[in-house]
């Protein structure tokens, strides 16, 4: 199951998707309230975790969690929450605690973009084009921008605990980042942290990739889903 970042969907993982579904096995990618066909919802972290527990009650069993930035702190508080669901756990993206103290300057800053005319449309147009791939473009863009979302976001994700979380998973992780990705900043905590849980934990870190290290780096991304995969199996 796949968990996307904020503004994006669930079309960011075409990659992914299409890889893991040649391998055999069955992927359900979901739409955070706010983001891809539930734009115009409100965001919350209470309605995000109700559609993860919806996807899991659709697959039936449980399932390997997989999650980007916003989608991985997800991700790591729903496996806490409900370890019956997840088998495994793959959080890409998010080794910084959401209680940093720079998520007031981003709050700041994510309500006066929302306040242009065009809430931030060209800034974020300007922003994939420069940062990612044609095809990595042409992905996150299948289902839309979630342009007025990111400070409602940041304002719920301060109730996140993903440190805590990780300490009480009860099925094996994966940690997962770009070297180049500023969301690193609390890497070795998060890892100890999950230890702590006692189950296997694996820290990957793929070279030249930044943030969005399924996008920035999809076969090696792919590789890691799908050694998680098999070993979900």
């Amino acid at each position: 199951m796949l968990v996307h970042g904020v503004r994006t969907s669930r079309t960011m993982w075409r990659a992914q998707r299409e890889a893991l579904e040649r391998a055999g096995h069955r992927v359900i990618a979901v739409d955070l309230p706010g983001h891809g066909e539930r734009r115009g919802t409100p965001f919350s972290i209470a309605g995000a975790l109700e559609v993860l527990d919806e996807a899991v009650a659709e697959a039936g069993e449980p399932v390997l969690l997989v999650g980007l930035s916003l989608g991985g702190y997800l991700a790591i508080a729903f496996a806490a929450a409900r370890p019956d669901a997840v088998a495994g756990l793959v959080a890409a993206g998010c080794c910084t605690a959401p209680r940093t103290p720079l998520r007031g300057v981003w709050l700041r800053a994510a309500r006066r973009i929302e306040a242009w005319p065009d809430s931030g449309e060209r800034l974020n147009a300007e922003l994939v084009r420069r940062t990612l791939t044609p095809q990595a473009q042409e992905d996150v863009a299948a289902g839309g921008f979630a342009l007025t979302v990111v400070a409602q976001m940041l304002e719920e994700v301060a109730e996140l605990d993903p440190v805590a979380d990780l300490a009480r998973v009860a099925c094996p992780v994966w940690l997962v980042n770009g070297r180049l990705d500023h969301f690193r900043t609390q890497e070795r905590r998060f890892v100890r942290a999950a230890r702590r849980s006692g189950q296997p934990v694996r820290l990957v870190v793929v070279p030249r990739a930044k943030h969005l290290v399924s996008l920035d780096a999809p076969g090696e991304f792919t590789r890691v889903l799908a050694e998680a995969a098999a070993a979900h199996r």
